[in-house]
């Protein structure tokens, strides 16, 4: 089929055109960019924590009144040990936060004491003895921490641990070359902290935004916490025995003490609820990015239909004429077939400009990743495929326009 007619009909028609290959084009730059940010969401939902979850369920909890340091810490031994015999318990470790929790303790890390910009920046995890076992991370390399090596801490204290485990991530970002055990690092403290101790993944405990770029690197610090408002139990059951162990924990901690207030609806989670309210925003977002999507290529699948068929109806002389002449069904056919796929390329050509151009405004404005090229040529590929799909039912009536219409008056 000779292109030359079909570009001059196109001219003839210059704002139809250049509308269909606009919507096109804004769509192409939509839809990729919001692929790639649901493709980006649903990665970050996934992602392992390292912990043992379908075992685990945390306690939050919460003194009835104010208790001094030392109460507060006999407090929590008490409720430890009650923890412990609790059936289906298999330990216990209380701590400041825990994976996924939201917000949370982080320290900038630094290699010297006196170093002005942060190397990076690090979960801040206190726990005991127990802490590693009861979460179910995997020690690679190192040893856990001792007994005798765990501090007992008040909230106003300073807190100046000498050792610390860390996250396989961390390490690495500390010591690229692999050699991270017994070295020292300085966690906004004016004392070196010896890695005791790697873990595979211990996950933060943030997971907004803005902590992407130091996604699971994390520390854990030998310290027994005394928060006086309260804190969190991390608690690991046997398999298949998490739900009863979940109802029977605050039971037996009001039993021990009626002084605690422990949230019926969010006072004792588990973890896979942790999970799911932790990337519930990323869940939406996904959602909403996808709705956005097939919203955006119904409309554009309408808007060819509606040009398409508005020709159609223009030119059913000039098809007739056409038909008359010798031109079969087939050529009708191609003729519109062609035509779009020429308004469509135009289109995706503007496109691939505004796809990077608003991926590049995401980069800066809200840290999101540089498009990889196979979200382009994908979208390319869909737009095209749309567009000869929308356009195909029009082509087929216009290619059915019998040659008597041509003897039909302008």
């Amino acid at each position: 089929m000779h292109i030359q007619p079909i570009l001059a009909a196109l001219r003839r028609h210059k704002a139809g055109t250049i509308l269909i290959a606009l919507q096109i084009a804004l769509t192409l730059a939509i839809v990729c960019n919001s692929l790639f940010i649901i493709h980006q969401r649903l990665a970050r939902m996934d992602e392992p924590s390292g912990v043992d979850e379908p075992n685990l369920f945390v306690i939050a909890n919460l003194w009835g009144e104010q208790y001094s340091t030392q109460e507060t810490l006999e407090r929590i031994q008490t409720d430890l040990a009650t923890l412990r015999q609790v059936p289906g318990v298999q330990d216990v470790t209380p701590s400041n936060q825990y994976p996924f929790k939201g917000g949370g303790w982080d320290n900038l890390i630094t290699m010297t004491p006196d170093q002005r910009a942060e190397t990076t920046d690090a979960s801040y995890f206190t726990g005991d003895e127990h802490f590693l076992d009861t979460l179910g991370v995997k020690l690679i390399a190192g040893r856990n921490f001792q007994a005798d090596e765990v501090q007992s801490r008040g909230m106003r204290e300073k807190m100046t641990p000498s050792v610390a485990v860390i996250s396989k991530p961390l390490a690495d970002k500390l010591y690229p070359h692999g050699d991270a055990l017994g070295k020292h690092f300085y966690a906004m403290t004016s004392a070196p902290i010896t890695i005791i101790g790697i873990v595979d993944i211990l996950q933060r405990s943030d997971v907004s935004t803005w902590s992407a770029p130091y996604a699971g690197e994390s520390m854990v610090v030998p310290i027994r916490l005394a928060m006086q408002w309260g804190g969190y139990y991390i608690v690991r059951t046997g398999p298949g025995q998490l739900a009863a162990a979940m109802r029977a924990a605050p039971k037996a901690l009001y039993a021990e003490n009626r002084m605690r207030m422990i949230d019926p609806k969010d006072g004792v989670l588990s973890f896979a609820e942790v999970r799911r309210r932790a990337f519930e925003r990323d869940r939406g977002m996904a959602l909403l990015m996808g709705i956005i999507c097939v919203v955006l290529l119904a409309i554009t699948a309408a808007g060819i239909v509606g040009l398409t068929s508005f020709w159609v109806g223009q030119r059913r002389r000039q098809i007739g004429v056409r038909r008359a002449l010798g031109a079969t069904h087939r050529d009708i056919l191609s003729y519109f077939m062609t035509e779009n796929l020429l308004i469509s390329l135009a289109g995706v050509a503007i496109g691939v400009l505004l796809t990077f151009g608003l991926n590049l405004w995401l980069v800066t404005r809200f840290t999101l990743g540089i498009l990889p090229l196979t979200y382009v040529l994908g979208g390319i590929v869909i737009l095209l495929l749309l567009g000869q799909g929308a356009v195909f039912a029009p082509a087929l009536r216009a290619s059915r326009v019998p040659p008597i219409e041509a003897t039909r008056p302008a």
